[in-house]
C-alpha cells in the first residue's frame, strides 16, 4: 500500500466514515428529535453534573466554539441550562430533568445503531477499532 496516494489519505478516510456513521445515528435518533452530535454531550452532562464550557468541551475532544455550536439547540430545547461560574466569565453547563427524559428516550435507539455496527463489523475487530481510535487521539495530543 503506498501511503502517499491521495485515496489512502487517513483525514479524508475518517471523515467519510464519520459521515455514514453520523448519518445512521442521526436517522435512529430522528423520533427523538436529537443528534448524532447532540447525545454525547447530554450523555457526558448526565456523567458528570454541571461543568465548566471548557472542561465539557475538552472531556468531548473537541473546541469551545463547536461545543458552543452544538449546545445552541440543546439550550432553545431546554434540554440543557448553562449558568454563571465562579467567576463571571466562566459559564457553567448542565443536564436538565427534560434533557435526561430526552437522553433516556434515545438510548434504547442509540443502543441499536451501537450493537448493529459492532456485531457488523466483528466484536473483535469493533474493539480494535476503539482501542486504536483511543491511540490515536492520545499520539496526536502527546
Amino acid at each position: 500500500m503506498d501511503l502517499t496516494e491521495p485515496k489512502n489519505c487517513t483525514c479524508f478516510n475518517l471523515r467519510r466514515a464519520a459521515r455514514a456513521v453520523t448519518q445512521l445515528y442521526d436517522e435512529a435518533l430522528k423520533p427523538t428529535g436529537l443528534r448524532a452530535t447532540q447525545m454525547p454531550i447530554l450523555a457526558m452532562l448526565d456523567a458528570i453534573g454541571s461543568v465548566p464550557m471548557t472542561q465539557l468541551a475538552n472531556a468531548l475532544g473537541m473546541d469551545r466554539t463547536t461545543l458552543t455550536r452544538n449546545l445552541r439547540p440543546l439550550l432553545a430545547q431546554k434540554l440543557v441550562a448553562t449558568t454563571e461560574g465562579a467567576d463571571k466569565r466562566q459559564r457553567r453547563v448542565e443536564i436538565t430533568a427534560q434533557g435526561r427524559r430526552r437522553l433516556t428516550d434515545a438510548e434504547p435507539h442509540w443502543r441499536a445503531v451501537q450493537t448493529r455496527l459492532a456485531e457488523s463489523f466483528g466484536i473483535p475487530e469493533w474493539q480494535n477499532l476503539m482501542g486504536g481510535l483511543d491511540n490515536l487521539v492520545a499520539e496526536i495530543h502527546d
